[in-house]
């Protein structure tokens, strides 16, 4: 069996997640890790018995990783992703791609003239319910797309607490890209239009200067619709940290979907309640990692090692990128804008 030496770029919560992948992966050799935070960089290094980097330039020019995962903020992706792409790497970026459609396409050109592959971390297409969906989709089970209604939205303790940088993104960004890249995937068309409206009261008012929510409209080449909704500013007293639903329609069935409070678990304590998770993961049993958190990123290790295509490529990533830019145009103008 062929071992893939892989390094992991960023070591924030979801870095982490790649790295955990990494390290119990039979057909991965976690080589080495990299962040900014030296500390930090240094004690994952000493957990797993790997190296560690602050410079990612430097990892690259290490000759035994093969690939690397790209695991920085939203609008850092760039220059690491181009930069390890001219170095032979082949890349697993998270979502999403890029946040400027200039800078998703140079990635993408830089990975396809180095013959390397690019994968974006759209993980919700291992999502169950959204996997069961497409393969219903598919095989004709359905009928033709009509349209949907997605809405995935997190409390204000991502924006205020979790995240430092929440104020160089934005819900959209952050949230808006897997639904957006899930509602292309399961109508199997590109987008056509967009109209889009966002509000900025609530964080704005705490010094975060980023949107609170987006509701947009994005109309398909193929006649489907879909209106998707993002919100960062929903109360801590949740029950989870995001608020998952979905539900598309064709013109012979309907698919719902309850990703986060689907109930197949609640815990009660003497002091608290909540639904732990038990799906997305990478979530620890019986000794093992589980999850389609973790299914994903296994998918680009065995790419990688037996050359074959992604399921989410560059230029999905490119496409999701696209759109999104059109959402904040038309946001800020309130007009209905085209993509090309």
């Amino acid at each position: 069996m062929r071992k893939v030496g892989l390094g992991v770029i960023g070591l924030g919560v979801f870095g982490q997640n790649h790295v955990k992948v990494y390290a119990e992966h039979p057909e991965a050799d976690l080589i080495a890790v990299c962040d900014i935070k030296e500390e930090l960089a240094k004690s994952t290094a000493e957990k797993y018995g790997v190296k560690y980097y602050v410079d990612y330039r430097e990892m690259l020019e290490n000759p035994e990783i093969e690939a690397v995962s790209v695991v920085t903020p939203d609008f850092l992706h760039r220059d690491i992703v181009v930069d390890a792409a001219e170095a032979g790497k082949h890349i697993l970026c998270e979502k999403p791609l890029a946040t400027r459609v200039e800078d998703a396409e140079s990635m993408v050109r830089a990975a396809e003239k180095a013959g390397v592959i690019l994968m974006v971390d759209f993980h919700n297409r291992w999502n169950p319910p959204f996997a069961l969906a497409k393969e219903a989709a598919e095989k004709g089970e359905l009928g033709e797309p009509l349209y949907a209604y997605l809405r995935l939205n997190d409390t204000i303790y991502v924006p205020t607490k979790m995240l430092s940088w929440a104020d160089r993104s934005s819900v959209l960004w952050f949230l808006g890209s897997h639904i957006t890249d899930l509602a292309r995937w399961l109508f199997n068309s590109e987008a056509d239009e967009v109209y889009a409206t966002s509000s900025m009261k609530v964080l704005a008012g705490m010094g975060i200067e980023t949107p609170d929510s987006y509701h947009y409209v994005i109309r398909f080449r193929n006649g489907a619709s879909a209106t998707l909704e993002n919100s960062w500013i929903l109360p801590e007293t949740l029950p989870t940290i995001v608020d998952f639903l979905a539900e598309f329609v064709f013109t012979e069935g309907c698919l719902y979907m309850n990703p986060i409070q689907h109930g197949v678990l609640r815990k009660f304590t003497k002091d608290t309640w909540s639904y732990p998770d038990v799906m997305v993961g990478p979530v620890e049993v019986q000794g093992k990692f589980i999850g389609f958190a973790k299914e994903s990123i296994s998918h680009f290790v065995e790419c990688v090692a037996r050359g074959s295509d992604p399921i989410s490529t560059g230029r999905d990533g490119l496409a999701v990128t696209k759109i999104l830019c059109a959402v904040e145009e038309s946001a800020n103008t309130g007009k209905v804008v085209k993509i090309t």
